[in-house]
């Protein structure tokens, strides 16, 4: 896989304000903006046709909550979601640099998003109905499909994870070491604890069929640690009501894999204690995960 210049553009100088997006050769562009720079985002002249659009802000259960709509009139559209949308922070607009955005290739693209957003459960999905597939000529199907792909790329760079699944381009065998990581264990017989990682594309990933403790029984005594503690109780909460974790006989069994933000949380939440991530994740031949992160360096150049 040949590398992806991709050419950010903080309109207003201030990272976190109105940024453009764009894949060299590519005619697609993303525009991200909060919601209170919403009056510049709408007097975007590219914005004056068929575009693709992601209202994000947090969720009330923790994580991110995410709307993915298409609109021939971006202005009106957004004024209507301001007014009846509490939710959302930043707004993502999806356009093309050359104008040949159709009707038909907006309601495309707004049905492949919703879809991949609902395989990669990376957010709870705003919208009341999922759009059945738009259909398209044969070449402009592909042509929206490539479109997709160079999403997949972008979106995550401007921080917005709601289509990123576990494989979003396809790597070639050489690359795979560079991307995925071995399989890492954890486990605790007493607990009933069999869980199984990857570092996947810089995401550590608890993979589905793992098990876990049903619920989260750690209790600490510094204010500190009860704060921490509360916040993994939370966490594994969340993920038994998403049905990323179910619990049947006593035992919590992961149904899909599970993206944490560091080994220790993945153990914590396995677990139900807390746990050092970096040595409690082994691998097949003894190799702990921090000793397989730090592969290559020399101690002596650190």
């Amino acid at each position: 896989m040949s590398g992806k210049h991709i050419e950010l553009f903080l309109v207003d100088g201030t990272p976190g304000g109105l940024t453009t997006a764009e894949i060299l050769n590519w005619t697609g562009q993303v525009i991200s903006a909060p919601r209170s720079e919403m009056s510049a985002l709408v007097r975007r002249a590219e914005l004056a046709g068929t575009c693709v659009y992601l209202l994000l802000g947090p969720d009330e259960q923790g994580g991110t909550r995410c709307y993915i709509g298409e609109t021939d009139d971006f202005k009106a559209r957004l004024r209507y979601h301001d007014a009846n949308k509490e939710f959302w922070r930043k707004a993502v607009v999806i356009t093309s640099k050359d104008a040949n955005l159709t009707k038909a290739h907006g309601r495309y693209l707004e049905a492949r998003l919703i879809s991949l957003a609902l395989q990669a459960g990376r957010v709870v999905l705003d919208n009341g109905t999922t759009p059945p597939p738009q259909a398209l000529p044969e070449a402009h199907a592909s042509d929206m499909d490539y479109f997709v792909d160079q999403l997949q790329i972008v979106l995550p760079v401007l921080g917005v994870d709601a289509i990123r699944g576990r494989e979003t381009v396809a790597v070639p065998a050489s690359r795979q070491e560079q991307l995925v990581s071995p399989s890492f264990h954890l486990a605790n017989r007493k607990l009933g604890v069999a869980a199984t990682a990857q570092q996947i594309d810089g995401e550590f990933t608890m993979l589905a069929g793992s098990t876990v403790v049903a619920d989260w029984h750690g209790i600490g005594k510094a204010d500190s640690t009860i704060k921490a503690y509360e916040a993994y109780r939370a966490q594994h909460l969340k993920l038994i009501a998403d049905g990323s974790i179910v619990v049947e006989n006593g035992v919590g069994r992961v149904a899909k894999d599970i993206v944490f933000g560091s080994p220790s949380t993945a153990g914590a939440i396995a677990q139900g204690r807390s746990c050092n991530g970096r040595i409690s994740w082994i691998a097949d031949d003894g190799t702990t995960f921090g000793a397989w992160e730090s592969r290559g360096v020399d101690a002596q150049d650190v």
